[in-house]
């Protein structure tokens, strides 16, 4: 026996108006519609199409119940699945977030840079100093002598 998610055109034509709304109002919550793309929220416009139904075809006056329902779910559930806008704001906000952190990184980088660089400049004066200490030493310092065998 086929599942009530798999009904054939036949039994699906047999089906009340508002048992083809609530099938397409679980396909939507279960996130398996059949007409509408995948990841697409649950609302009366989108029950109302996934159920191949004009949206003013699903009216309060006719399926009070049923828009009971689908507001009380799309109130539980309006976290859980963010709205364009504010993925659009969060993904914002992570780009302000990624650049700022960009420019710590580069101040850093060029802060290290500068004290390697004077680093090198005071190894390399270092360096020539004491090569002026040994020449002055070589001078002031008798050669060592052979001493005859």
């Amino acid at each position: 026996m086929p599942l009530d998610t798999e009904l054939d055109e036949e039994e699906e034509d047999q089906l009340s108006a508002e048992q083809r709304f609530r099938k397409a109002f679980n396909r939507l919550k279960d996130d398996k519609p059949k007409v509408l793309a995948k990841g697409t929220p649950v609302s009366q416009n989108n029950v109302a199409k996934e159920a191949g139904k004009d949206p003013s075809a699903l009216r309060r006056s006719r399926f009070p119940s049923l828009i009971r329902e689908i507001q009380t779910y799309i109130e539980l559930y309006k976290n859980d699945r963010p709205s364009q806008r504010q993925k659009m704001l969060e993904q914002r906000r992570q780009r302000q977030e990624h650049r700022d952190r960009l420019k710590v990184v580069e101040a850093e980088r060029d802060d290290a840079q500068s004290k390697l660089a004077s680093a090198n400049r005071r190894i390399i004066e270092l360096h020539e100093e004491l090569q002026m200490v040994r020449m002055q030493l070589d001078r002031v310092r008798p050669s060592p002598s052979t001493l005859p065998l």
